[in-house]
């Protein structure tokens, strides 16, 4: 593994670890000419997927464009990046149980609305309003008043 810092090719493994439930491994290494540290992930190449757009355009699926997503809907919220990082990884895991090679961006957009809700209700209620392309102030309040009732019957434990 080539060191980042001084490009050296060669370096020592430091420490190993099993990632994102087992689908990646995590190493720390060491450089073996300048001595500085650094990780590096190992992964199993998947079957690539292939995103289908409204329009009907295809494009490959990119973890990163979920991440992005949720980074803004968490905006000024009290919520790690490392959650975040799970909740792409659960969202891919998803998409890769059902998909058959192609998923259309609806199903992928359900995923993270439902991993949203759990994490936090106003990233939730963000994202929903992009994702959903709330015309009127009525679409907003109807999802905010499913939101209301669903915390409700979560508070009474049904």
């Amino acid at each position: 593994m080539r060191c980042p810092f001084c490009h050296y090719e060669d370096s020592k493994v430091l420490d190993s670890r099993p990632t994102e439930d087992g689908r990646a491994i995590r190493r720390r290494r060491e450089c073996l000419r300048c001595h500085r540290r650094f990780t590096s992930y190992e992964r199993v190449e998947e079957v690539p997927i292939w995103v289908v757009k409204k329009d009907g355009r295809r494009e490959a699926f990119e973890r990163r464009k979920i991440l992005k997503g949720l980074l803004t809907a968490c905006e000024k919220r009290p919520v790690s990046l490392e959650s975040l990082e799970a909740v792409v990884d659960r969202v891919e895991r998803k998409i890769r149980d059902q998909a058959q090679g192609e998923v259309p961006t609806r199903l992928i957009g359900d995923f993270v609305m439902q991993e949203l809700r759990e994490l936090d209700e106003v990233a939730y209620v963000r994202f929903a309003s992009v994702y959903r392309q709330f015309t009127d102030i009525q679409g907003f309040r109807q999802e905010l008043e499913r939101l209301i009732e669903s915390h409700h019957e979560k508070s009474r434990g049904d």
